[in-house]
């Protein structure tokens, strides 16, 4: 069996693979993209490592405070990208001892436990999966794809939403907070009549991006388009 100082190290190489692979995607993208990405922009982050029955992996730009005793944390960057990896089991955030994984890793409950309101990610390793550089190259690179395209959706959005166009940097910045809630009441706000749009934010719990693809196809989608 590994130890703790080894599980710590193979859990802060492998957060720094998945950025690494991030960062490598999104050097294919246009600058424009690249700079409205969730990673390259928002400046020093925290990814909590929160040991439950799985390994969740919570990247936000929320403080978590200063580091007390017995939480550790390792200070990390590559690629123009800055985090610190903090590790927390039970016996840092006790909430963690009542998360139910029984059949399943519990998504919903994790950011309440760690008291945060901004997610730039957040992944699981579960038991078995192991933290090979070829899952952290995956688990990167598909971040990267659906950040990018979240970037582009919201750019063209706001490009054709015209006098909206604060409501939809409400929007990005809820997706970004991950308030599914707030998602579904300002896209109502952009398209009020639109059936497809009105749909999806019914549905509960909201899916983000079922309501961006909504709001994206009611004003023509990514390809040529001209007003009606």
């Amino acid at each position: 069996m590994p130890t703790p100082e080894q599980m710590r190290a193979a859990v802060a190489a492998y957060v720094h693979k998945i950025h690494r692979a991030y960062v490598d995607q999104a050097m294919t993208f246009a600058c424009a993209i690249r700079g409205r990405m969730a990673l390259i922009n928002a400046g020093p982050f925290t990814v909590a490592a929160l040991g439950a029955r799985n390994l969740h992996l919570l990247a936000t730009i929320d403080s978590l405070g200063r580091i007390r005793e017995p939480e550790l944390a390792v200070e990390h960057a590559g690629g123009g990208v800055t985090w610190q990896v903090r590790f927390c089991d039970p016996a840092v955030l006790p909430s963690l001892a009542l998360l139910n994984e029984r059949d399943g890793p519990d998504f919903a409950q994790v950011r309440p436990a760690l008291g945060v309101g901004t997610v730039l990610y957040h992944v699981v390793a579960q038991p078995g999966a192991g933290l090979s550089a070829h899952q952290a190259s995956d688990v990167g690179t598909g971040l990267a794809n659906g950040h990018s395209a979240a970037a582009r959706d919201f750019e063209t959005i706001r490009s054709r939403v015209r006098g909206r166009e604060a409501h939809v940097g409400e929007l990005s910045g809820a997706a970004v907070s991950g308030l599914p809630q707030a998602q579904a009441l300002l896209a109502k706000a952009i398209a009020t009549h639109d059936a497809g749009v009105l749909d999806a934010c019914a549905a509960e719990p909201p899916d983000p991006d079922a309501i961006r693809s909504a709001l994206l196809a009611g004003i023509g989608g990514r390809t040529q388009w001209t007003p009606p």
